[in-house]
């Protein structure tokens, strides 16, 4: 069949051709909008009213602007277009961050429930200018605030010169099919009105009701491929923490708790402990469990392993953690190396409320937090050894 007349199905492959060159692109001729881009779009972006729909590309190669889309939970991170010095936040030539702001000044103003864009999120392959579909998408989510989901986040060029660019978050809603009926609706401007348009869409736009689209993975024990960063930027990061810290692992233990602090923001406070004799270093804590009046705070205690990444974490070390939880505590192994198999088998058959952040985790925490290689090198400057 013709891309045209193809309905757009979660995680499908769509194809264009094999020249070589733009005319590749697939998105013109399935959806209707230009070529080339992160940005694509049906309408005018001079305001919320005049845009039909929107569609997101991302390559997820950028290591100093990590887009991410956690399959878990359906949230998906994507920074806006003014990647270099030189322009205003807004001042970009597809626009891009303009659009962000008129989508996300739409989510937060529930007068707008008549016209709203559709946002379709795409993932280059690797193939030619192939791409994935990942989803339909809406602005924000539900745990997140004005505030929170679109913020202007700074960043230092090589040059040295100081720029804004946006960091976005939308959520993936629970929708396996966007029909070509609803996409033609859209073209013509009828989405909103369209008797195709998929219900959670229509929940969202009419209550600002949220249904992630949320893939838990069925295998809880990670191995350790999984464990460790899979392409060459995460692996730089990683062993860049690696290098920092392999001569003095027991200063470790500060970078440690501030990559618990990157996964779990609702640490209230951690208490550096004593070096112990077998090489080990400690942090206990508080996590914050609610809010304002309402709220609990959960202790924990935090064990941190500096480890060559080839080097696993054993049943040993996973034990001696476990074996300094007290009652309602939980735990937290950050390690720049991976869990073994055995010990990771061990926790889960047990139920140990132990949480791993291991290799992977932290190059993955780093790149959306921190930024690029030079980005994290900077951050690590004050907890390393010499900057101590």
């Amino acid at each position: 069949m013709r891309l045209e007349d193809l309905d757009l199905i979660v995680d499908q492959l769509y194809q264009g051709s094999r020249f070589g060159n733009a005319l590749d692109d697939p998105l013109p001729e399935l959806l209707g909008v230009s070529r080339g881009g992160g940005f694509r779009y049906i309408g005018n972006r001079s305001s919320l009213g005049s845009l039909h729909l929107v569609a997101l590309k991302t390559a997820f190669n950028d290591p100093d602007w990590p887009d991410h889309l956690d399959h878990e939970t359906g949230l998906f991170t994507y920074y806006g277009d003014n990647k270099k010095p030189g322009r205003m936040l807004h001042d970009t030539p597809r626009g891009g961050n303009l659009i962000l702001s008129h989508l996300f000044s739409g989510r937060h103003d529930t007068s707008v429930t008549e016209h709203f864009p559709a946002i379709l999120l795409f993932g280059w392959t690797g193939e030619y200018r192939d791409v994935r579909f990942l989803g339909l998408a809406v602005p924000g989510s539900a745990d997140l605030g004005p505030d929170d989901d679109l913020v202007a986040v700074w960043r230092t060029a090589s040059t040295g010169e100081r720029f804004q660019n946006y960091r976005a978050m939308f959520t993936v809603l629970d929708v396996n099919t966007v029909s070509r009926k609803w996409l033609s609706d859209i073209q013509q401007g009828n989405g909103a009105q369209s008797p195709h348009a998929p219900k959670a869409w229509r929940d969202w736009l009419h209550h600002r009701r949220y249904k992630p689209l949320a893939a838990p993975h069925s295998i809880e024990i990670r191995t350790r491929d999984q464990q460790l960063p899979a392409g060459k930027d995460g692996t730089t990061i990683l062993n860049l923490v690696y290098s920092t810290f392999k001569d003095n692992p027991h200063a470790f233990e500060a970078c440690a708790v501030e990559l618990a602090r990157l996964m779990m923001p609702a640490i209230r406070e951690a208490d550096l402990t004593r070096p112990w004799r077998d090489g080990g270093r400690d942090a206990t804590g508080l996590y914050r469990i609610g809010s304002d009046l309402s709220a609990i705070d959960v202790e924990f205690a935090l064990e941190a392993k500096c480890y060559d990444p080839s080097k696993g974490v054993g049943v040993k070390e996973l034990s001696r953690l476990i074996s300094r939880l007290r009652h309602r505590q939980f735990g937290i192994l950050v390690t720049t190396s991976y869990l073994a198999t055995q010990a990771y088998k061990e926790l889960k058959e047990d139920g140990h409320p132990v949480v791993i952040l291991c290799g992977a985790d932290i190059a993955r925490l780093l790149k959306q937090k921190i930024g690029g290689v030079q980005q994290v090198r900077k951050w690590l400057e004050p907890l390393s050894p010499s900057g101590s």
